[in-house]
């Protein structure tokens, strides 16, 4: 079996060896030099984000520092993704994000986990599992996203929320490790923050 293959199949392998290496380094390459770019090089960034990403929709804008272990290769965004400052994606197979979902700062999704037994670790060892982010989410700052969760359509991730399993879709859902705490509601049709009423035109 092909070592490449091996990134996506959940079985375990060797992140050392050398053909992936040499394909990671062009990768890292690339979001060094997307990182180096100027504010006002919003065009550039846009164009790099398309080499660099297995898939990147329209209006998707992110805020550079950009970290992630394949330079965003194995990463497929919706179209009009927010991200803001130090997303880490840790992307050694594939990152499935949603239209329209917001990602605050300092935000970590990690596809790639290390056995248990010390024995294989001690090797460096290494498997991964996808990530799935619906449509229309809001991972709030600090949320930390582990490998194989799932996450539903339009719901919201509390600040500092660590996600180990999967929460379904239209809930919010806060803390270590992240539960539900209500679904989505009549509420919020009438609030927007805590007392603060969303203007009726």
């Amino acid at each position: 079996m092909d070592i490449y293959e091996k990134l996506h199949n959940g079985d375990l392998y060797l992140p050392g060896d050398e053909t992936l290496m040499k394909l990671q380094t062009a990768c890292l390459e690339q979001l060094y030099d997307f990182n180096q770019t100027r504010p006002s090089e919003g065009q550039k960034r846009t164009q790099m984000l398309k080499e660099m990403f297995a898939e990147i929709g329209e209006d998707c804008y992110i805020e550079p520092p950009l970290h992630a272990n394949w330079g965003g290769k194995h990463v497929h965004f919706g179209k009009q993704v927010y991200a803001n400052f130090n997303l880490t994606l840790v992307d050694d197979t594939h990152i499935y994000v949603g239209d329209y979902t917001m990602i605050g700062p300092n935000v970590i999704i990690a596809t790639g986990g290390h056995p248990i037994l010390p024995q294989l670790r001690q090797q460096a060892y290494q498997y991964n599992a996808p990530v799935h982010i619906g449509k229309n989410c809001w991972l709030g700052a600090g949320v930390i996203v582990v490998p194989g969760v799932s996450i539903g359509d339009n719901t919201v991730i509390g600040a500092g929320s660590i996600v180990t399993k999967d929460i379904p879709a239209n809930v919010v859902a806060v803390g270590n490790p992240c539960r539900v705490l209500r679904p989505i509601g009549q509420r919020d049709k009438e609030y927007y923050f805590k007392d603060r009423k969303i203007p009726q035109e």
